[in-house]
Parts: C-alpha cells; structure tokens; sequence
C-alpha cells in the first residue's frame, strides 16, 4: 500500500448529493488536505437500473460548487467490468467463490425458512459444496464468508468493533447477469486505487467485516476505516425528505452560498473548541479524526440559516453582485441576458445584505431598486399615501428636480428642510415616501434608498404616489 494517504469519495448516482453524502465527500477532502493526500472521485454507478448520467453530473456540479475539489477521477464504475471479471475469475480458481445456482424464489423460501426457526436469513451454503462448478445457466458467484471465529474492525472513530463470523453470509459477488455487487466492486477499486483511509457513513460499517475478508482473499493490505456517525432529523429519525431540504442542489436553489454549508457540514459530529465559523482554510489545517463525536449529529435548519446570513453580511457585495443574478432571473426581477451596473448593484446589495438571510431573500429585496414600477401594500397605502402626506410627496418633488446633487446627503438637508417648513416629524415625510419608493413600510435608510434608486426614479414613483392618494 502506498505511504502516501489516499482517500475517495464515491457516491451512487441514484439521485442528487445527499446532505449526508457532502458531509462525507467533506470530511474525507479536509483529512486528505489537512494531511497533502490524494482525493479521488469515484462514481459507484453499477446499479443500472437506479443510476442516471443527469444525477452523475448533478454530483459533479454540487461537488465543484462545495469547493471540493478532488485529484483524481471521476471514475465510473461500469467502465471497469472487466477489470471485476478478472477479480472474481482469480477468486473461483482458487477456490475462495464458487457458483451459486439457487433460484431467487428458492432464496426467499429458504430465508422464510429460517426466520420461522429462528435462525439469521443468511445463505444455507447449498451451493458451497458443489464440486466442479462452472458459470453457465445463470449462476451467480457467490464467495465463501469463514463460517468460525470473529472479525475486528479497528475504526478510527469507533474504536474496536467486534463481528461473529458465523453471522456472516456467502454473499454474491457476481450476478447471474454478469454485473458485480456492491461490496465487492468496493473493495476491487480501493485495491486498484492505492486507497489507504476509507471515509464513510456508518451504515457502511455492518458492510466492513463482509470486505475485510475480501481484501484478505485477493492478498491485499486492509485500509484504515472511519465510520462518521449518521446525521438524524429534528425527531432523531434519519434525515430525510420529512425533514426538509436534504440535497445539496436544493439548498444552492434556495440560496445558500457553498461557504456557509460547508461550515455547517463540518461542525455536525465535529468541533474544534466553541468555535463556530470557519473559513476553509481554517476547517482544513484543524481537521482530525479525535475530534468526530461517536453519537449521530442532529440537523439544524436553523443554526444552517443563521450560518448562511453570517456569510451573506461578511461576503463583499460585489460578489453577492454576481452571486444573486440568477435568483433575480429566477424571480422575474431581470430577464435572462439582461445586464445591470454591477458597481450599482453592488451598493443596492449594500443596504440590504443585513437583513436578507438567503441569496433568493436578498434577490427580492432587490425588486424595488430594479422594477420599473412596484405594487403597493394595501394598508400601507391606505395608512401613509393620504391627501395630507400627498402635499409633503409634492413639495419633496419639487424640490429634487432642481438639485444637482443627488446624494444622501443632501436629500436629508432637503428632507428636513420640508419637516421645519410644514412643522412635522421626520416620520411623517418619511413613511409616505417609503412607501412611495418599495411599495412597504420597511426598508434601509431612506436617503441611501433614494441615492440608489436616482432621481429619474424616484421623481416618477413620487408621481405615482401623488396621483394615488
């Protein structure tokens, strides 16, 4: 096995990356990284039936947009049959697999069986006696489990786990169809690999003896395990759909940046002190494996959106600037190749980030600064644009088309010109303006709100209000 450390990643294409699966493809990216290994993408794409190239590049997209870049790969599984062939070929000759001619009806008749007596389901051997046994008819390969004696796996996470040897079955290696099976195809791959940690979830680790004596029976080195505790919902049910959001795509749809899930991915099961954000960097150079809990990590959507708002505040706006139109796009704020100044952009955004805890929040807060006309909120209207605050809209209207300069500045001397002469609160020219400008009765600074929207603008929804009330 090679000194270098060498971990994959290998998810079934079955459907998008599962939260619990980036976890997984996370920590396996921060131990290689944290110790200058190689990270290899491989893609376990044997179950035909379940597995699509559309889900294959779905894993590839969200991987790159996590920012887990891997070394090698991605490799596919059934591009190696032949290579699996060859494997299994070396196990018949020497009589460590053999054919398995049980019908699928017999198998469950047999499993039946045994239940009702009481026994575990496991393959009777029928098979495992016969002498001389070759391929056709459609026989499957089974390979032969020790019946005795007990199998410990030394998991860096878990400690020494023990497994009875006489619990184990003979089990298929090669299907009647000529496709190999998961814990097989597992082991052949890290073998040809050079893997020498294998990271995964533990409800892998029941699969571990099964590969151990795989890897013995092939003449090769075991690699190291780590088994990471699974991830459960609210009600400590494993984390599924009931819960919520639970693919990587899902969440880059409804506007979370990729830094704000990967600090949260890696602070479910593992902790570095009280310290709660972490740049990459940071995750990368702290990683270990004594610092994983053994008990399953509970999701928080909460914690994960109060994580995404810290990010959307401390990322610069002129990212969010080109982070955010698609969102805008997606919300018919913008039409697909519609441009906008980014450096304005970038200062609207400026306003808003602090209160906007998605990147699809923030797009439709936008919708003010960039919509050629806003809808009013009824009881706003109702409350702020009366024919009393309509005589202040008209003098403020009067009074910005004159001025040449249009900034916050000034637009508060103009503001609180207004309020002297009329002998009102700031309130009261305020609100109705506001109301004016976004259609509610929330927004940043309204100063800075009309710096941004520009006088052609404001002087227009000013009119637009005037005319309403």
């Amino acid at each position: 096995m090679s000194n270098e450390i060498r971990v994959r990643f290998a998810p079934s294409p079955t459907g998008y990356l599962h939260i619990g699966g980036a976890r997984t493809a996370l920590f396996n990216y921060l131990y290689t990284r944290h110790l200058k290994g190689v990270f290899v993408l491989r893609i376990e794409d044997t179950d035909r039936s379940r597995s699509t190239d559309e889900f294959i590049e779905a894993i590839i997209e969200s991987m790159k947009w996590l920012g887990l870049e891997w070394d090698e790969g991605p490799f596919r599984q059934t591009d190696r049959f032949d290579v699996y062939r060859k494997y299994v070929d070396k196990l018949l000759s020497e009589g460590k697999a053999y054919y398995c001619y049980c019908a699928p009806e017999e198998l469950e008749e047999r499993r039946k069986e045994a239940i009702a007596k009481g026994l575990p389901p496991k393959y009777d051997g029928r098979c495992r006696k016969l002498q001389g046994g070759h391929g056709s008819g459609g026989a499957a390969v089974r390979f032969k489990m020790p019946e005795e004696g007990e199998t410990i796996v030394d998991d860096l996470i878990r400690g020494k786990v023990v497994f009875e040897n006489s619990q184990l079955d003979d089990l298929i290696i090669m299907r009647s169809d000529g496709t190999p099976t998961y814990n097989f195809t597992v082991v052949v791959d890290d073998v040809d690999m050079n893997i020498t940690h294998v990271i995964r979830g533990d409800d892998h680790l029941n699969n571990t003896p099964k590969q151990i004596h795989i890897y013995r029976a092939l003449g090769y080195e075991i690699p190291l395990f780590a088994h990471l505790p699974m991830i459960l919902g609210s009600d400590k049910t494993r984390l599924s759909k009931r819960h919520g959001a639970t693919s990587v795509t899902a969440y880059k749809d409804m506007g979370y940046l990729p830094e704000a899930i990967i600090n949260y991915l890696a602070r479910l099961g593992w902790s570095h002190g009280d310290q709660e954000v972490f740049t990459k960097d940071e995750l990368i150079e702290k990683f270990s494996f004594e610092h994983i809990g053994k008990s399953a990590a509970v999701f928080n959507p909460e914690k994960l959106l109060w994580l995404n708002s810290h990010y959307i505040i401390n990322t610069p706006s002129e990212r969010l600037a080109e982070l955010v139109v698609p969102y805008l796009i997606n919300e018919k704020i913008i039409k697909e190749g519609e441009s906008l100044d980014k450096q304005w952009l970038s200062q609207a955004i400026g306003t808003l980030k602090e209160r906007s805890k998605t990147l699809v929040e923030l797009a439709s807060s936008l919708r003010y600064y960039i919509a050629e006309d806003i809808q009013y909120d009824e009881k706003a209207k109702a409350k702020f644009l009366n024919e009393k605050a309509v005589s202040y809209l008209r003098e403020l209207s009067e009074s910005l088309i004159s001025i040449t300069d249009f900034s916050a500045h000034e637009l508060e001397r103009i503001f609180k010109t207004i309020v002297e002469t009329q002998g009102i609160k700031l309130g009261e020219l305020a609100q109705p303006v506001r109301v004016a400008m976004t259609g509610g009765t929330t927004s940043p600074g309204i100063f800075e709100v009309l710096e941004i929207m520009g006088r052609e603008k404001v002087l227009k929804r000013l009119e637009k209000a005037i005319g309403s009330g």
